[in-house]
């Protein structure tokens, strides 16, 4: 069977601006330990193409991983702004450092002792070890999910299937190209066995699928029922200074958007709503209302109310600073504040004359 996907990975493997196409291979070209990495990790709950012009924006400002060790973590931050899950951006910086500090600027070749860096963890070592070291590793991400399922058949939902799921590819995995296995697993999911209407009539492995021989592909992988997500309230404010410029401070470091910048906001969490009227706001001014931007996060729903008020403070504030709207690009705003921004003012990011 891995033979048979092998050769339909040579033939129609997608371009990626992080991998070595198989005939770049079979030439001796190997891999960037470093963009493999660092795709791996920008791709995790995000798809290819959002990630494309991030991967290059990263490798445009940091080459190599020690330039990205020493990157100040408020540039890295900014850069990563809109792709979000930020915790990944904050422990990027850290394995970058520990790679840079303690490793030479060279990542272990092995998943145990990628698996030992800071925020790697099974599925990001198991790709890092088969991609870019051709180790003999069972990876298995949302595509090979559901490739794996459908071949087998695989009747417990996820995620408590997870572990024979790893067994088959474990045993499906060869010995001497590993990391071009992987990544046809990956490509025949994203391709062709796709969530909805799989493209059966096309997949090089169609004769051994046990889900297209019941005539329903399209129910595995099988999954628990999801919880319905909870709906959390709370108030952001956008105080705006004579110049123009808006009042921006930092998160802290841990947490929810940690480390990421954003306008004053009441303390909503995950699990608690913060206050929703002018009486939360930071400082006395004519707040006015302009409307509520709802975000979906990936555990609830954030609903803000969205408070202007134009100030007539021009002094530096405690905590924050008055940020120029024409420089609010280069800020590591995530998407629910570029959200709360253009809320209260519409034509904050349009492009500004120079």
């Amino acid at each position: 069977m891995n033979r048979t996907l092998l050769a339909w990975y040579d033939r129609h493997h997608r371009e990626l601006p992080w991998r070595v196409s198989p005939g770049a291979s079979a030439q001796g070209l190997r891999p960037d330990p470093y963009h493999i990495w660092l795709s791996e990790v920008m791709l995790q709950q995000t798809t290819v193409q959002a990630v494309k012009p991030y991967f290059a924006k990263f490798l445009g400002l940091w080459p190599t991983v020690a330039d990205l060790a020493a990157a100040p973590t408020e540039d890295v931050m900014a850069a990563w702004a809109g792709l979000g899950y930020y915790a990944r951006a904050r422990n990027l910086k850290k394995c970058a450092e520990a790679v840079a500090s303690e490793h030479g600027g060279v990542f272990p070749d092995t998943e145990e002792g990628l698996r030992s860096l800071p925020g790697i963890g099974d599925y990001t070592s198991a790709a890092v070890a088969a991609i870019a070291f051709n180790r003999p590793s069972a990876v298995m991400d949302g595509n090979v999910e559901r490739v794996i399922s459908r071949l087998y058949a695989i009747d417990a939902p996820l995620p408590g299937s997870k572990p024979e799921m790893k067994r088959r590819v474990a045993e499906l995995t060869p010995q001497d190209r590993p990391g071009d296995f992987a990544q046809a697993m990956m490509d025949l999911g994203a391709t062709i066995c796709t969530p909805k209407r799989p493209a059966c009539a096309l997949c090089p492995l169609n004769d051994r699928c046990l889900a297209l021989a019941e005539h329903d592909p399209e129910r595995f992988p099988v999954k628990a029922a999801k919880k319905e997500k909870p709906v959390r309230f709370g108030a952001a404010f956008v105080a705006v200074n004579p110049d123009g410029a808006i009042l921006l401070r930092r998160r802290v470091e841990s947490g929810l958007l940690g480390g990421m910048t954003e306008v004053p906001t009441t303390a909503w969490t995950a699990r608690l709503d913060g206050g929703q009227t002018i009486e939360h706001a930071p400082f006395p001014a004519r707040w006015e209302s302009c409307g509520t931007i709802v975000h979906v996060f990936t555990h609830f729903e954030l609903r803000l109310s969205v408070f202007r008020a134009v100030t007539a403070e021009v002094g530096f504030p405690d905590p924050g600073w008055w940020e120029p709207v024409t420089n609010l690009h280069a800020q590591a705003l995530p998407t629910v504040m570029k959200k709360v921004i253009a809320q209260a003012i519409p034509r904050a990011f349009e492009p500004h004359p120079s």
